[in-house]
C-alpha cells in the first residue's frame, strides 16, 4: 500500500512489562502503519528481534501459554556466575523460533542495545546473529549473567539506554514511536506494601533456590547499595542528605526542586513519620528504577519521538513473565490512546509533504 505511513519503533526495557510491546505492534499493524525499523533495549530487543524475524505471532502464543510454574522452570539457576540466571532456556526457545538469522538479512533495520560494563557505554548491535544481540541486551544486572563477546562484558541495554530512540534516527520513516516501560503512574506511588501484596514468580523461585538468592544478596552491587542507603538509621540518613551546619535559617527559602533533601514542613525527631521499609533486593530494584527513569528523561529530551506510549512501571514486576495476556492488552489500550491523542487513526495515510526525495509515496 503506497499510502501507508512508515514507522520507526523504539522499544524500551522493563522485563515482563515488555510484553506491552507486542500489544503496541498489534495496534500499529491493525491501523495500517508500516513498521520499517526497530531499536530495542532488553525485553524491547527480544520482542523487536522476534518481530523483525517474522515470528512474533508464534512467540506471542508461547508467552501467553506460560504459567508461574513454567516461568520458574525456565529460570536456569547458576550458583557461581555473576548473575543467578543463565537465560539459556529462554534463548533456546527464541533460537527455535527465529533460526540462525543474522541482522543483515532481516527485512528491516534492527538495533539491539547492550551495555559494555568495562567501558561504561552503550553498544549497538546492527549486524551479526540476532540471538546473540538479544542475549547481550537482556542481561539484567545481578539477575541474568552478562554475555562475554570479543573481550567485552555485555549486560542489559536498559542500564544506560532505557528507551533507545537514537538508533532510529537513521531509519527512513515518517513517524517515530517510542514505547517506554518505566513511567511513573500519575497520582500513585508504589510503596513497599504494594510491592509485596501479591505472590510473584521470583519469590517462589527464591524459596526453591536459597543458595542462588544468597549469592544475589551478597553481590557487590547489592552490598554497595545497601551500604549507602540501608546501613544508617532513618534520622541519620536525613542528616547525611541535608547539610544543616552553619546555615542561617533566616535567609533560607523552601524550593520546589527534585534535589531538595528535607522540606521545611518535614517533621524531624520524635514526631517524624516512620520511613518505609525496603528489603535489600527492593533497594536495588528501586535504585535502578530511579536511575533509569532519570536517564530516560534526558534521552527523550535529546531524541523526542513523535509519539510516546508510557507503560507504568507499576503495571507488573520485572519477572512476572506469566502475565503476557494482561500486559499485551495494556500495551494495546495505551497505544490506541496515544495514537488517538496524536490524531493518527486507521490507515494513517501520508500527506504530500511527507514524500521522500524520490517522489514516491
Amino acid at each position: 500500500m503506497a499510502d501507508r505511513m512508515r514507522v520507526a519503533l523504539a522499544l524500551g526495557s522493563g522485563g515482563a512489562r515488555g510484553y506491552a510491546h507486542i500489544g503496541a505492534i498489534q495496534v500499529l499493524e491493525e491501523r495500517g502503519f508500516e513498521i520499517v525499523g526497530i531499536a530495542g533495549s532488553s525485553m524491547g530487543a527480544l520482542v523487536g528481534g522476534v518481530y523483525a524475524a517474522g515470528k512474533l505471532d508464534e512467540y506471542t502464543r508461547w508467552a501467553e501459554s506460560l504459567t508461574q510454574l513454567d516461568v520458574v522452570r525456565l529460570l536456569d539457576v547458576s550458583v557461581t556466575s555473576p548473575g543467578v540466571i543463565h537465560a539459556e532456556k529462554v534463548l533456546n526457545k527464541v533460537r527455535d523460533l527465529i533460526g540462525d538469522v543474522v541482522i543483515e538479512d532481516l527485512p528491516m533495520p534492527f538495533t539491539a542495545v547492550a551495555t559494555d560494563l568495562a567501558a561504561g557505554r552503550s553498544v549497538w548491535f546492527q549486524r551479526g546473529p540476532v540471538d546473540v544481540a538479544i542475549r547481550a541486551s537482556i542481561a539484567i544486572p545481578g539477575v541474568i549473567t552478562p554475555y562475554v563477546l570479543n573481550g567485552r562484558v555485555l549486560t542489559d541495554g536498559g542500564t544506560l539506554t532505557p528507551l533507545p530512540v537514537a538508533p532510529t534516527v537513521g531509519v527512513s520513516s515518517d513517524l517515530t514511536i517510542g514505547i517506554s516501560l518505566g513511567a511513573e503512574e500519575r497520582g500513585r506511588t508504589q510503596s513497599p506494601e504494594n510491592v509485596s501484596a501479591e505472590p510473584r514468580p521470583a519469590e517462589e523461585w527464591v524459596g526453591r533456590f536459597r543458595r542462588s538468592a544468597t549469592q544475589l544478596l551478597d553481590s557487590d552491587i547489592v552490598r554497595s547499595v545497601v551500604g549507602r542507603f540501608g546501613a544508617a538509621a532513618p534520622d541519620e540518613r536525613l542528616d547525611q542528605d541535608t547539610d544543616t551546619t552553619d546555615t542561617d535559617t533566616t535567609d533560607t527559602e523552601t524550593t520546589d526542586t527534585d534535589t531538595q533533601g528535607v522540606a521545611d514542613d518535614m517533621p524531624i525527631g520524635p514526631e517524624a513519620v516512620a520511613a518505609p521499609k525496603f528489603s535489600r533486593v527492593a533497594v536495588m530494584n528501586r535504585s535502578l528504577d530511579i536511575m533509569q527513569s532519570a536517564l530516560a528523561r534526558h534521552q527523550l529530551a535529546a531524541y523526542p519521538p513523535d509519539v510516546l506510549v508510557e507503560v507504568p512501571r507499576t503495571a507488573c514486576r520485572s519477572l512476572d513473565f506469566h502475565k503476557a495476556t494482561e500486559m499485551i492488552a495494556l500495551g494495546r489500550s495505551l497505544t490506541e490512546a496515544a495514537l488517538d491523542a496524536a490524531g493518527l487513526g486507521i490507515n494513517a495515510p501520508r500527506s504530500a509533504d511527507q514524500e521522500d526525495d524520490s517522489g514516491l509515496v
